[in-house]
């Protein structure tokens, strides 16, 4: 299994045949290296419902039919723009054909501007856990550190971990090095950095920061092979 990082949330995981995109934002994103045009994922993934993680969902799906997995609110607000969705909640997992997937609590918001001074609200924001070919996981989406991460990491051994350090709308790098440490996963890359102003950060701090976990700072376009 091969797990690439594309810039801001975006996250490749390619298993079996089959090719997993996490939050593809792609067009207005300049630190991912994907091209709309280029990408044919068989599922996406979604956290939640903010413009910089919907991203491209609409083209990408409508182009190669790929499934969307999400909460049940922005899974129905898709389905009734026409895409094959697959909508759950947080706490439950669904057995697919290339792994397990569940949705995990995360604090943060949601909802999409339409227009001009119109907001749709969809529902909760996730984090995901994915067990695919023995190994688990988990990219954070977009939240505020919580005392549950021990929990999660606890119930569900973490191999890879993608946790946000931006600040601003989400964890920085102190409060994500202290989530990395109630998760304690085998392996942690910061996400959701420097792709706008508000939220720049040097992860080389974050990494420092980490206590008895291997953390790894990947450029766009960098994987592991799990």
């Amino acid at each position: 299994m091969k797990v690439t990082y594309h810039g801001h949330s975006i996250v490749k995981i390619q298993t079996g045949g089959k090719v997993i995109l996490i939050d593809p934002f792609i067009t207005g994103n300049g630190l991912t290296d994907l091209k709309v045009e280029e990408e044919n994922p068989d599922v996406i993934i979604l956290t939640h419902g903010h413009g910089d993680h919907v991203g491209d969902t609409y083209t990408l799906a409508k182009k190669s039919n790929a499934l969307v997995i999400t909460m049940n609110e922005l899974a129905v607000y898709l389905r009734w723009k026409g895409l094959n969705t697959h909508g759950m909640n947080i706490g439950g997992a669904y057995s697919f054909d290339f792994g397990k997937v569940k949705f995990t609590q995360a604090f943060h918001s949601t909802g999409l501007e339409t227009e001009q001074e119109d907001f749709v609200y969809l529902g909760m924001p996730a984090g995901v856990l994915l067990m695919i070919e023995g190994k688990t996981i988990y990219h954070a989406g977009d939240t505020g550190l919580f005392s549950d991460m021990k929990l999660i990491g606890e119930r569900h051994p973490i191999d890879l971990a993608f946790l946000p350090i931006g600040d601003n709308f989400t964890m920085g790098p102190e409060d994500a090095a202290y989530a990395a440490k109630l998760l304690q996963p085998k392996m942690v890359v910061p996400v959701h950095y420097n792709t706008f102003p508000v939220i720049q950060q040097n992860p080389e701090d974050f990494i420092r920061l980490l206590d008895n976990v291997n953390g790894v700072i990947l450029q766009p376009g960098e994987g592991l092979e799990l």
